[in-house]
């Protein structure tokens, strides 16, 4: 199974995808692409280090999503990786029709919240404000209502009373860094 990784950030969930490569725990997935909307985005470093192709492709003149001529640029360029599962991590913009229908099926997302509770932006600011007790994170199939595709998989963590927002962010962040491999695996199989 050919996997593309779209990131806009340091990319740890990317970077614990191509750790479980390294070691043999993807299953049958192989990661041939890296694509960045920003040219900073720390995810781009990763690909010289586990050699894959890492790739700033630009998303403008959008902020927020991916549309128009940079959407269909994106679309053209997954297709030349022969893709059959894109994976977001952390690509912060919303992904339109054109994009959804040309890998229908074949996009999933890893969100920082039991979803549906806490979607949209800052899912791990939005639990911990709201005094949650039970928390994780979500992966789920792509579509049109962010953050509202059919649910994959989810892992759980616990808020003790002793968490600060920081290390209630960090047992989140290492649920991601299990959650996401596995499902990729899974998936490969």
């Amino acid at each position: 199974m050919r996997v593309v990784i779209l990131g806009s950030g340091r990319g740890s969930n990317a970077e614990a995808i191509l750790l479980a490569q390294q070691a043999g725990r993807l299953g049958r997935a192989v990661v041939v692409q890296i694509f960045s909307d920003r040219p900073d985005a720390g995810i781009l470093a990763l690909g010289p280090r586990f050699g894959v192709p890492a790739t700033f492709l630009d998303a403008a003149p959008f902020k927020t999503k991916l549309d128009g001529a940079a959407e269909e640029h994106y679309i053209a360029a997954i297709n030349a990786c022969r893709a059959d599962l894109i994976v977001l991590a952390g690509f912060m913009r919303v992904l339109k029709p054109g994009f959804l229908t040309a890998f229908a099926g074949k996009i999933i997302n890893l969100h920082p919240s039991l979803l549906p509770s806490f979607p949209g932006l800052d899912g791990i600011g939005q639990a911990w404000r709201r005094g949650v007790k039970i928390a994780g994170c979500t992966v789920h199939s792509v579509t049109q209502e962010v953050d509202g595709g059919p649910i994959i998989d989810q892992a759980v963590v616990r808020i003790e009373s002793d968490d600060t927002l920081e290390s209630f962010a960090e047992k989140i962040h290492a649920a991601e860094h299990t959650l996401l491999p596995a499902v990729i695996a899974r998936l490969s199989e």
